[in-house]
């Protein structure tokens, strides 16, 4: 059954959320793999506007694009390298590989580490004779200093200034110096405004939500 854009970014969040509710439990990433894989798919799909594969792995692709791209699909969380079947690769006009992120700071993300046609992908893979391996390669893209961004938000807590900036990053300040970690100056100041430390799925919120929550509490309470 076909699903409309609406209901693919639906099961995203759900897919998601659930993700999030085993970390919390205790289980370790790489015992989810099955809801990772769903979680890479759907996201496929959904930046593709297109459509799961009928089958699961359906002859070496997992999705189809609104172009009519048959996609494979691969996704991890810190394995170094991923393979495809060699035998059925001939059939795969797309290849994503995709990473989903645990941070404390940002939550769950998902990051796309190769956007590859089939044939550009092979290039870039070693070649098993029964399958195609592509190693992982640390990301090597420049990072712009955090001060260049607008700061979009900013609350006084006693001596703490905490700060929102444009890309939704929080951070801490004592006096004007940086705090390496903003996370525990966070817990402090929730406890003492009465900003909950878990989000609406019974959660702990990570360091943008606390921080938004406790910038917006702040200032309500200030203006």
């Amino acid at each position: 059954m076909a699903l409309s854009q609406v209901q693919i970014i639906q099961s995203l969040a759900e897919a998601l959320s659930w993700f999030e509710k085993e970390l919390s439990w205790g289980v370790a990433p790489a015992e989810l793999n099955h809801l990772t894989g769903r979680i890479g798919e759907l996201y496929a799909a959904m930046i593709t506007r297109g459509q799961m594969a009928l089958e699961t792995n359906q002859r070496g692709y997992d999705v189809i694009s609104a172009e009519n791209e048959r996609i494979s699909v691969k996704t991890i969380t810190s394995s170094s390298h991923v393979s495809f079947n060699a035998k059925t690769f001939e059939l795969v006009d797309r290849v994503m590989v995709l990473r989903v992120n645990i941070d404390d700071d940002n939550g769950v993300s998902v990051e796309t580490l190769l956007d590859n046609s089939a044939a550009e992908a092979m290039a870039l893979c070693r070649d098993l004779g029964d399958r195609l391996s592509f190693g992982i390669q640390t990301r090597s893209r420049p990072i712009k200093p955090l001060e260049d961004l607008i700061v979009s938000a900013e609350a006084q807590f006693e001596n703490l200034l905490v700060r929102q900036y444009e890309n939704g990053t929080i951070t801490v300040l004592i006096e004007g110096h940086t705090q390496a970690v903003a996370k525990p100056f966070l817990r402090k100041i929730a406890a003492s405004v009465g900003v909950d430390l878990l989000n609406g799925n019974s959660q702990p919120k990570n360091t943008r939500q606390l921080g938004a929550d406790i910038i917006k509490t702040i200032n309500a309470m200030t203006s």
